[in-house]
């Protein structure tokens, strides 16, 4: 009968010694991990923000910095003034303005100083709501604060909702205004900081293709911004043409909104709505015409919907639907950040997987 062989001691009390040292030491740095995360949470939105602007402005800033002499924080200087003066500013003026007006029409409502006209006979014509609104309509005309009383508190729950929505708007303008600040950091840095994600690339996936991922993943992002601007830019362009046909005053100013808001990813239906509201109340337009360019004004401030799936992702080593699905499913979980979170992160898992598929070691050589 065989008896196993005698462990020594010794050496058993060195393997449990390193064991317990490598669990030590694993440990530390989860611990490190977690404490770095908790730190660095708040602002994961702001730089990925950041980084998103860095990207894709960087080109720009390489050939200004070129026409002055090699100064790359000039250069970064300039393109971050630009962009808060261009994106950051108009939208946070609008906002402001839509909190102004929205407290304004809450203290005339406690003050009992509002007055809504009385509605016209075409408003029971419309159809299907016609009759329901004219009603509604002419009760608050008469007895204004009996219907709000009427309302409660409904109308008070849906005032606060309304100020938490402007809010939760100024605050993403405000991170959108601290993301191009420090994307202006970044850029001015760009050269290195291209140096050290390849090297990141590289020793995740391996040197030899660390430079393709570092180029794919800059050319998602690239490409799914340009379809961003592009998208605001055509329905900028088709929610403006619909205000001109349809007679709406300031419809140019209307419009360079539009591409402002389409940009910093907010609703075209911030222009549109009032937009509708001033056709249907403005007594110069018959049902049938009021009708028609409220499906047009519509349809134009829905028209993104359409686009993205055509625009997004153009100019990526990257089939078209691995793109579009990340982008799309990235932005239903997290927002428009996860729009080029989620295109970057399938996009590079596609060149994983199909670079895996193509190393089996038992596929004949051609």
């Amino acid at each position: 009968m065989n008896f196993p062989a005698k462990v020594d001691p010794e050496l058993e009390n060195r393997l449990f010694g390193r064991l317990l040292d490598v669990f030590i030491r694993a440990g530390l740095i989860l611990v490190l991990a977690i404490l770095c995360y908790r730190i660095f949470a708040p602002f994961i939105a702001l730089m990925a923000w950041a980084v998103i602007l860095a990207i894709n402005l960087y080109p720009i800033q390489r050939s200004l910095a070129a026409n002055l002499g090699g100064r790359q924080g000039l250069a970064a200087t300039l393109i971050t003034l630009a962009g808060v003066a261009l994106v950051v500013v108009p939208t946070a003026v609008l906002v402001g303005a839509m909190g102004d007006s929205l407290n304004a029409t809450i203290d005339a409502v406690r003050n009992d100083t509002l007055s809504i006209p009385a509605p016209k006979a075409s408003v029971a014509d419309w159809p299907l709501v016609g009759k329901r609104v004219y009603e509604t309509w002419a009760k608050a005309h008469e007895d204004l604060p009996g219907f709000i009383q009427s309302l409660q508190p409904k109308i008070g729950e849906l005032a606060k909702r309304i100020l938490g929505v402007v809010a939760a708007i100024g605050g993403e303008v405000l991170m959108f205004l601290g993301s191009f600040i420090v994307a202006g950091i970044i850029m001015a840095f760009g050269e290195s900081g291209g140096r050290s994600s390849q090297a990141i690339f590289e020793r995740i996936v391996g040197v030899e293709r660390g430079q393709e991922f570092c180029e794919l993943a800059t050319a998602t992002i690239r490409a799914v911004a340009q379809g961003v601007i592009g998208i605001a830019f055509i329905q900028a362009i088709l929610i403006g043409l619909a205000l001109l046909v349809a007679g709406v005053p300031f419809f140019g100013p209307l419009a360079v909104v539009v591409l402002v808001i389409g940009i910093a990813q907010l609703p075209a239906l911030i222009v549109t709505l009032p937009a509708i509201g001033y056709i249907w109340s403005s007594g110069e337009y018959g049902t049938s015409a009021a009708i028609g360019y409220t499906v047009l004004l519509l349809v134009s401030g829905m028209a993104d919907n359409v686009l993205k799936p055509l625009l997004l992702g153009r100019g990526v080593h990257a089939p078209m639907p691995v793109v579009l699905i990340g982008a799309l499913g990235g932005m239903a979980t997290t927002g428009i950040i996860g729009m080029f979170v989620g295109s970057t992160l399938l996009a590079l898992g596609y060149q994983i997987f199909m670079g895996w598929v193509a190393a089996n070691p038992d596929r004949p050589v051609e």
